[in-house]
């Protein structure tokens, strides 16, 4: 499994209505509101063989009133 994290802009006043669509999806390990440049920091886990990049465009992207997203994959460092 890989574990990542994405960071969401949402259109101004959307960021509750994003929060909802990824809880309904049931994709999100976590879901955190943030200040500064983005709105929602969102944790999933993918699993191995998957296209990370495919998932999160099929997945997340898709939800209207998502501006904007970064996303950080995570290793196994320690």
């Amino acid at each position: 499994m890989h574990c990542v994290f994405v960071q969401l802009r949402c259109t101004p006043g959307r960021t509750y209505d994003v929060a909802d669509a990824l809880y309904d999806k049931e994709i999100a390990s976590e879901l955190y509101s943030t200040s500064g440049e983005y709105d929602l920091l969102m944790k999933l886990y993918i699993e191995d063989g998957v296209d990370i990049g495919k998932y999160i465009n099929d997945q997340v992207l898709t939800i209207p009133h998502i501006d904007r997203s970064l996303t950080t994959l995570t290793f196994k460092a320690f």
